[in-house]
Order: structure tokens, then C-alpha cells, then sequence
């Protein structure tokens, strides 16, 4: 019996640039707590124009992750913060109430025509949460913790992983691993969240005798260790955790146990109520509501 519940290879978006969308898909809404995966590039962006920018937008009951393998990306939010994101590094942005942010592609790296590939991730917050202030934590890719296994080097980003802990502070138990391993290498993922899945970024794997390639979400089975083979050399990720116990609505940016909350985070975007969706210190654009 395979370990692998359900392949899922993505649709490609437009975003502004092309991005390959894994969550949600017709196959699984969700992996754990996850409920929105992204993988965006590697793609260059002009110097002197804005492509690859994403203008102040809300969000609403979720955390957001970015987490890059080159490039960069400046991020500037409705709470003042600015950061930039570097490859590594992990940003945990928690909308709670409400939230509004933009994503641009640093001058320097339009220049020097430096690939900005990486991956996005929505985090469902708990129930408890949801009508939450709103907070962003930075994390440096140093302060992530390593680990070497069966000639795999792991980088755990969230959760506790092959014997270390992330320092990020999830809202919920969560899993988020990035991997890198040469042609050949071997490790076993343990059961120790219910929910998991492997993402191969580059190179291929094989689990239980099935090729898993390069763009392809593998759903693993709950409950069982996995052994997965390096085919080629590969960059993968782990991510998964323990699913919330209510479902979640998805609308444009927000997420929520309850449509209501989505209808008024809608009414209020659009009136560009500041009582809720507060403006971004330098910035005066922002992206309408969407018709559907």
C-alpha cells in the first residue's frame, strides 16, 4: 500500500507574474493547518518597472509565510513594519482581524536580474484567534535550526522536526521543513503530525517505489513512517500539522470560520473602513475587491 494519498501538480496562476498554485486544490483543501500554497518563479524582473509587485491588499483569520530560495522581497504592512525577506529567513505575518500588506521586488535585485523564486503559505489561525490584533515576527534564516540526516541537510522553519525546534511561534501545532539532498540520499519522515505532505522544488524523489518530481505536492497517509530516496538532486519540502477542528471559508484574501466574517472584511475593504483595514505608512495604492 503506498504512502502517498494523493498527487497534486498544480495550476499555474497570474498573480502579475506566474505562480504555480498546490492549496487549495480539488484534492485536498488542506495539509494540516495550510490551507493556501503558492510557488512562485524562479522568475527575473525588469529594473524600472513594478512587475512582480503586489500593491496593499487585506487579509483576514490567517498567518501569512514567505519563505524564499533566491531573490528578495520588501514587505511593508498596515502595523509600520518594514522588512526584507531574504532567502532562509521565515516571516509569520498574523492578520487576526484584519491586516493589510504589499510585497515589492527591491531595486537591487531588478538590477542585478537576481531570480526571485520562493514559496507562500497561508496559515489557518484557530478559532480563538480570529478576531485577534494582528502581529509580525521576523525570523533570520540563522535562526532556524539544522539538521543533518541520511546525507540530507534539514532546515526546520516551524515545529519541532529529526530531533530540533523552530523558534517561529505558530498559532497552531505546524510542521514546515525545507530539505536539501543529493541523488541517492535516504531519510524516514516520522508520524509525528497528522497531516503531511512532501513538495519537491527541484530534482525528484521516490517514495514507496513512486517518483514524486519536481512541482508535484505529495499527500502522505496519517499515522505511518515514510522512507523517502533522493532520484536526482533535490530541494523538497515538508510541511503539514494538526488540522483545526472547523472548517474554514476561503474568499480573496481571507479566510475564516464563518461567512459572515468574510462578507464584513469585504464591506470594510471597500469602504476602506480604517477601523479595520489600516492604510500602510507610505503607500497610497491598494487592489480593489474582486468581482468573484
Amino acid at each position: 500500500m503506498s504512502s502517498i494519498v494523493h498527487m497534486i501538480h498544480g495550476l499555474t496562476r497570474d498573480i502579475g507574474f506566474p505562480v504555480r498554485r498546490l492549496l487549495p486544490s480539488a484534492a485536498a483543501r488542506t495539509v494540516g493547518p495550510f490551507v493556501f500554497f503558492d510557488h512562485m518563479g524562479p522568475v527575473e524582473f525588469d529594473a524600472g518597472t513594478t512587475e512582480g509587485d503586489v500593491r496593499p491588499h487585506p487579509h483576514i483569520g490567517l498567518a501569512t509565510v514567505t519563505y524564499l530560495f533566491s531573490g528578495a522581497m520588501m514587505h511593508r504592512d498596515s502595523l509600520g513594519v518594514v522588512q526584507r525577506i531574504t532567502p532562509g529567513a521565515v516571516n509569520w505575518m498574523a492578520a487576526g482581524r484584519g491586516i493589510v500588506h504589499s510585497e515589492r521586488v527591491p531595486d537591487d535585485i531588478r538590477q542585478q536580474k537576481v531570480p526571485v523564486h520562493g514559496l507562500q503559505m497561508w496559515v489557518a489561525l484557530p478559532a480563538a484567534d480570529e478576531d485577534g490584533d494582528a502581529c509580525f515576527a521576523h525570523y533570520a534564516a540563522d535562526d532556524m535550526p539544522t539538521a543533518e540526516v541520511d546525507g540530507a541537510r534539514l532546515h526546520v522553519l516551524i515545529g519541532s522536526a529529526f530531533g530540533v525546534s523552530s523558534p517561529v511561534r505558530a498559532a497552531s501545532p505546524t510542521l514546515y521543513v525545507a530539505a536539501t539532498a543529493p541523488a541517492g540520499a535516504a531519510l524516514t519522515v516520522p508520524p509525528e503530525v497528522s497531516e503531511r505532505a512532501l513538495y519537491v522544488v527541484k530534482g525528484a524523489l521516490v517514495v514507496d517505489g513512486q517518483a514524486v518530481e519536481a512541482g508535484t505536492l505529495a499527500i502522505l497517509a496519517s499515522g505511518t513512517s515514510v522512507k523517502v530516496t533522493v532520484g536526482s538532486d533535490a530541494v523538497f519540502m515538508l510541511l503539514g500539522g494538526e488540522p483545526l477542528p472547523e472548517p474554514r471559508f476561503v474568499w480573496w484574501n481571507f479566510v475564516s470560520t464563518s461567512k459572515h466574517k468574510i462578507e464584513a472584511a469585504k464591506l470594510a475593504w471597500t469602504a476602506r473602513d480604517k477601523t479595520v483595514f489600516g492604510d500602510i505608512p507610505g503607500e497610497t495604492e491598494w487592489i480593489p475587491l474582486p468581482a468573484r
